[in-house]
């Protein structure tokens, strides 16, 4: 048996037809969407141009049809999400109506013509910008857009539309075409109520009982026979011109073709100080449809169990978007009812888009003139129950909860902008809210990751007891930190608040930089400040593991220099290994008496692991066992994968331990000077060496093999004994400051 493929098998199959399986999906897909996208285009384009007066109603149904012709045909083909129905919606219908209500309300206005032309421009430049954001890469950066500002858009957007189609599901008209009328129940038409009333319950009821038609459909057919029963007791609904309540004949001084001639010559009349008045309108428009498509992407993604582009979809778009404009027709974006429809259809491929586009210009031809009986009321109706479903009601959730406060209100402000000013004011407000709450989350977390003294964190670097005591007793004089995110405006003040107090006391203060994404002029003034505090005291501020070149591109290293803060007692390291070995070396200086054999070679009796030996004879019997082995700086001492058991006690260098990894890198275990000793593991177990071994300095060492050592235990048990116990101790310390420091990082 074959199973079928995810893409296949999630598809429910469309009627039966003479067609490939692949192609009829894609034919049944398209028709179906068409007959959820056509109405609602229609109902858009009269709610934007039917502003302009009673004879423009008609060309609005024409910018309907031709916005969802242009995008059905255009944006599959060149868009990257399959599927995906592209039609007129709503955020375009809410940016254009309010553009020609406030064109109709400004000095700009000069009729009708010049608003169609403003408009048509606004739809093209909008679909430019789209073309101009796929085309450079912006299609990621729009998706990261805060989520409570694109639900304030849309949710302000369905504001508007529910505010503007209220008055036409009463029948109001004119001056009465307002708020105001709405809430004079003497105004209201009978007629225009129970139309649209019924389309409202026709298109409820359709989306609960059934799926084989879509709802707007059957709401339609509802309203219209609503419309029809009306028209039986008043014989003035039976005609078509002077019928209020109707579309009316869709021409325009000659038809479609007519209405794109005029919108040309009114293109032809503008001027380029008009670019001023849709510069705002249009990049408003570019963001919503945007926005919408590729929210619609990532659900449809989600059912398809497939991936977007979302730069080429954006190019799709954009290019449909202009086109559209040009001809006259209303922009759009990836709807998302037409689209789950086209799915559940049986779509496949992106030709279902195409025979969407196609399904629309076919309907047009064939029902034209039914078109011209189809209720205004009844459209309305069908736009109210769209703005109630594109209203985000679960943002009301946010109110239960304090940390959600900030989010609601964000919402709120775009949305009450939007609803008493308009969507480009509210654009503007959603922009600056966006920069609020990413200042928000960004100080919300610290930026240091880690903070800890010098008694809780060392070098690598294995120094004798003594040493360490030291180091430990001083360890209050040296801070690190561990930053990480955004150092900017935003976050500076919190970071100088956190290290206060450690200012106010250490010396040295070590910056770990490898997990910062950014850093601006505002952290470069407060480092200044730091090493101008560490100064006073004698002590210095260490940067380590600062990028060259940071996730966002900027060269840290190279910023730092421009702005001086690469400067006075500030000190740059590759490693935080090698900033803590420099501090560490610098206290064992101030706190050791300096004496002039520091540098000599060690003997035999200078080490700790002698300590408990009696007397000379003694350390004869075990310097019998060893031999001397100098080194030049840079030499391998020991490779990791070798058998061999010596151990080495360094008189005089410093030996680095190393892992090499796969990628041919090493990673530093650790670093031992002189008096201490390596290579005690494959001397106890007489396994394989784990690491590589090189020097760093000059370097002499004592070698003793395992055999020489087994050869004097066997005469020698004692003195065996005193060596393995030490070395037993030694470990044991090394193993304490290790589980010491594994904590530290745990607690910090």
């Amino acid at each position: 048996m074959t199973t079928p493929t995810a893409s296949t098998s999630a598809q429910p199959a469309g009627p039966a037809t003479l067609l490939p399986p692949g192609l009829a999906g894609d034919f049944w897909g398209g028709l179906a969407s068409m007959l959820v996208a056509l109405p609602s285009a229609i109902a858009f384009g009269i709610s934007v141009f039917g502003l302009l007066g009673p004879e423009y109603v008609a060309y609005g149904v024409s910018s309907g049809i031709i916005g969802s012709a242009v995008l059905g045909l255009v944006a599959p083909l060149l868009g990257g999400a399959p599927r995906l129905i592209s039609a007129p919606c709503a955020p375009s219908a809410a940016v254009l109506a309010a553009f020609a209500s406030e064109m109709l309300a400004s000095s700009h206005n000069s009729g009708p013509v010049r608003i169609v032309a403003l408009a048509m421009l606004v739809a093209a430049l909008g679909g430019a910008l789209q073309l101009a954001y796929g085309s450079l890469g912006a299609g990621k950066i729009i998706k990261y857009i805060p989520y409570p500002v694109v639900s304030g858009y849309l949710s302000g957007v369905a504001l508007i539309i529910f505010v503007s189609q209220t008055p036409k599901c009463l029948g109001l008209s004119g001056v009465h075409a307002s708020w105001g009328g709405v809430t004079s129940p003497a105004l209201w038409k009978l007629d225009a109520l129970l139309i649209a009333v019924a389309t409202i319950a026709g298109t409820v009821a359709g989306r609960r009982f059934t799926r084989a038609v879509p709802a707007a459909i059957i709401g339609l057919a509802v309203g219209w026979l609503a419309y029809a029963a009306c028209a039986l007791g008043e014989p003035g609904l039976r005609h078509l011109e002077g019928n209020p309540l109707v579309i009316g004949p869709i021409t325009l001084g000659g038809g479609i073709a007519t209405a794109v001639v005029a919108g040309w010559s009114g293109l032809a009349a503008l001027h380029w100080s008009d670019l001023k008045l849709v510069a705002m309108p249009a990049l408003t428009l570019s963001v919503l449809l945007s926005i919408d498509t590729l929210k619609t992407c990532v659900v449809l993604d989600t059912f398809s169990r497939s991936r977007h582009h979302s730069n080429r979809e954006l190019i799709g778009q954009g290019t449909g978007n202009l086109l559209s404009g040009l001809l006259g027709g209303m922009p759009g974006a990836g709807m998302m009812g037409a689209t789950m429809v086209n799915r559940e259809s049986g779509a496949v491929t992106r030709l279902s888009g195409v025979f969407e586009g196609v399904f629309v210009v076919s309907a047009f031809l064939v029902l034209g003139r039914w078109i011209a009986w189809v209720p205004i009321p009844a459209l309305a109706g069908l736009l109210v129950i769209i703005a109630i479903r594109m209203f985000d009601w679960g943002n009301f959730g946010l109110l239960r909860q304090r940390s959600t406060l900030l989010d609601f209100s964000v919402v709120a402000v775009v949305v009450f902008v939007a609803a008493t000013v308009n969507l480009i004011a509210a654009s503007g407000a959603g922009f600056a809210l966006a920069i609020l709450l990413f200042i928000r989350d960004q100080i919300q977390g610290s930026v240091i990751r880690l903070k800890l003294t010098g008694d809780k964190i060392s070098s690598k670097q294995h120094r004798q007891p003594a040493e360490q005591a030291i180091l430990e007793r001083s360890g209050w004089q040296t801070t690190v930190c561990e930053l990480q995110g955004s150092l900017f405006f935003g976050t500076t003040d919190q970071l100088l608040t956190e290290l206060e107090p450690d200012l106010k006391r250490c010396r040295y203060l070590v910056l770990d930089w490898r997990r910062v994404r950014s850093a601006d002029f505002t952290a470069a003034h407060m480092l200044e400040q730091f090493e101008s505090m560490l100064k006073e005291r004698g002590g210095y501020l260490l940067f380590s593991r600062l990028p060259k070149v940071l996730s966002s591109g900027q060269d840290l290293r190279r910023y730092f220099e421009q702005v001086g803060v690469m400067k006075g007692n500030v000190r740059l390291f590759d490693s935080l290994d090698d900033a803590l070995q420099w501090v560490e070396d610098r206290l064992l200086a101030e706190e050791l008496c300096p004496s002039g054999d520091t540098e000599a070679p060690l003997e035999l009796s200078q080490f700790e692991l002698t300590r408990q030996f009696s007397g000379p004879g003694e350390l004869a019997l075990l310097e019998h066992c060893a031999h001397h082995l100098s080194l030049v700086s840079g030499q391998l001492v020991l490779r990791a994968g070798e058998r061999a058991d010596e151990m080495y006690l360094i008189r005089k260098g410093v030996v680095r331990i190393t892992m090499p990894l796969g990628d041919g890198s090493h990673h530093n275990l650790a670093s031992f000077g002189r008096g201490s000793f390596f290579g005690e593991v494959a001397f106890l177990d007489g396994g394989a060496r784990s690491a590589d071994s090189l020097t760093t300095t000059e370097t002499e060492l004592y070698v003793i093999p395992r055999a020489r050592f087994d050869e004097m235990a066997a005469a020698h048990p004692a003195i065996a004994m005193k060596v393995l116990a030490e070395l037993a101790r030694a470990l044991s310390l090394r193993l304490r400051h290790t589980d010491a420091e594994i904590r530290a990082l745990y607690e910090a």
